[in-house]
């Protein structure tokens, strides 16, 4: 008998949530999503496929608040990207540099040519906890387990998201969209275009552990190094593949790669130090760069210190000291539709570029952007700039690089 090769399915599936806001994905630009259109008065549904906020900075152990400064200490990126630096710190952190931020909103020149940065490794726990009584308290509603599957695009509107976890498959039928899903499912599943990062990922296998040191984070693998740190220590690699982190063959095998390399490297480490226990292992795959959309506008690294007419907020770039990118609107959407904006690691950059907007101070900064714009838009191609300018200003961000103060 020839082997059944596809099944045909007839779905009936019942919308379940109506909200003004749908917010797919809860890591850094899904959480700063979320708040910004719940502060706005918006009825906000944020669905999370694990069971706790903050993607790759809880759940992936990538717990390193990079720099919302320019590399000289001269602060670029405001509004929720300091919010939430500062709540990932509130009750512990760990390798702050450049202490006094956290007093001085702009330390003095002599400090800043000291090369320090307003970058913490926080605790990923007591982050995604505090987070989320942040949510809750702005009446953001968090649905977790739930995994989107599709998405129906109507003429020039994401009508519906559907989903599949506990108890079933569901949809929801939102006014706004905000696709903070860090691999673009939504703008995907929705056909509009979108692009892959053909260089693809390298293994990573970070675990915190204890030991006659104490407790901290172990790097292995794929790590976040500036030009500096690369030219001095180049991270070794785990493995010679790179992984595209598109499909589930690939992330079960990332998976058990990176346990396979824990495992040897704890037997390795209790040799000498037999306290040595792993006690966190990453609870999904750490994976940087997957797909993003193709939008209004494509951002290169080669557009810094460009004033942008439609800037959200800007950006340094945590791998070298001195670029400022003002962040245009243009990258959130798509000319194809009215009601769907992008978070984090899914704008519409190049591939150089890409490596620098996919970390939490961008991702947070992106998200406030895609949230507010979904919060007061019906059409975000027809969206007054003016209007969304003015909204996040009044949210404490600062949108242009001559908006700075001078020293």
């Amino acid at each position: 008998m020839e082997p059944v090769r596809t099944l045909h399915e007839s779905l009936e599936t019942p919308v379940r949530y109506r909200p003004d806001v749908l917010v797919v994905g809860g890591g850094f630009a899904g959480i700063a999503a979320a708040l910004a259109a719940a502060r706005l008065g918006r009825r906000v549904l944020l669905a999370e496929r694990a069971y706790m906020l903050g993607g790759l900075g809880t759940a992936g152990l990538i717990a390193i608040y990079l720099p919302i400064c320019d590399g000289t200490g001269r602060q670029v990126s405001f509004g929720l990207a300091e919010e939430l630096l500062r709540l990932s710190i509130a009750d512990h952190y760990d390798g702050i540099r450049g202490a006094d931020w956290l007093v001085n909103r702009a330390p003095d020149r002599a400090t800043r040519a000291k090369g320090k940065r307003f970058e913490a490794e926080y605790n990923p726990q007591l982050f995604a906890t505090g987070v989320e009584a942040v949510l809750l308290d702005a009446g953001v509603q968090i649905l977790y387990g739930v995994t989107a599957v599709a998405a129906r695009l109507e003429g020039d509107r994401v009508t519906a998201v559907m989903f599949e976890g506990k108890g079933g498959r569901f949809a929801v039928a939102p006014r706004m969209v905000v696709d903070a899903s860090g691999d673009c499912d939504i703008a995907h599943f929705a056909g509009l275009p979108t692009a892959t990062y053909a260089p693809g990922n390298h293994l990573a296998a970070w675990y915190y552990r204890y030991g006659k040191s104490g407790y901290a984070l172990k790097l292995m693998g794929m790590v976040d190094q500036t030009e500096e740190e690369r030219k001095r220590n180049p991270y070794a690699d785990l493995s010679s593949r790179s992984f595209s982190g598109l499909t589930a063959e690939e992330l079960s095998e990332m998976t058990c790669l990176s346990h396979a390399s824990v495992l040897r490297d704890v037997r390795e480490q209790q040799k000498s130090d037999p306290t040595w226990e792993p006690v966190t292992l990453a609870t999904i795959p750490q994976v940087r760069m997957t797909r993003r959309l193709v939008g209004a506008y494509t951002l290169d690294e080669s557009e810094v210190h460009t004033p942008m007419t439609d800037s959200v907020g800007m950006v340094a770039d945590w791998r070298r000291r001195g670029p400022v990118y003002e962040v245009p609107f243009g990258t959130l959407y798509s000319p194809a539709c009215a009601n769907l904006a992008v978070a984090g690691r899914c704008t519409s950059v190049t591939d150089g570029m890409w490596d620098a907007m996919r970390v939490i101070p961008c991702c947070s900064v992106t998200g406030q952007a895609a949230g507010t714009a979904a919060a007061i838009a019906d059409d975000l191609r027809t969206l007054p700039l003016s209007v969304l300018q003015k909204k996040l200003t009044e949210a404490g961000v600062v949108l242009h690089e001559s908006d700075l103060p001078e020293d």
